[in-house]
């Protein structure tokens, strides 16, 4: 019998400027179809691409922040934000897309796909992974 291998995808770019947050939130979702047990993690500039409110109208580029609501469809419901991350870009908790996923064996109740961890607490998740994605 086969054990499940844990896939961690780390988000470290703006979510506009570069390809690196669109590639990265496909291979994801192309992952999680092939029911892979994966999680992300946004540091640095990643959390941007969770960022609420997200308008891409003078950049030219297509907003595809929405796409981040498919996640929980897709039981990627372990989003791990690095509270330092937000801190030292002047952003909160608040600012951050409220994406949930719904938990069956709770009776389909909706429960946040964002977890705020410290950087210490996200050390400590990365070594519990198999595979690590950097995008």
């Amino acid at each position: 019998m086969s054990q499940t291998r844990k896939f961690m995808y780390i988000n470290r770019h703006a979510p506009y400027g570069t390809v690196y947050a669109l590639e990265g939130l496909e291979v994801v979702l192309i992952g999680a179809a092939f029911e892979q047990d994966v999680c992300m993690a946004f540091i640095g500039d990643g959390v941007f691409q969770l960022k609420q409110g997200q308008d891409t109208t003078d950049s030219g580029m297509k907003n595809f922040s929405p796409a981040y609501r498919a996640l929980g469809d897709y039981e990627v419901n372990r989003l791990y934000v690095e509270r330092e991350s937000l801190e030292e870009r002047g952003l909160t908790e608040a600012d951050l897309m409220p994406l949930t996923w719904e938990d069956e064996e709770d009776d389909w109740a909706e429960k946040p796909s964002i977890q705020l961890v410290s950087r210490a607490q996200l050390s400590g998740l990365l070594e519990e992974q198999d595979v690590i994605f950097n995008f």
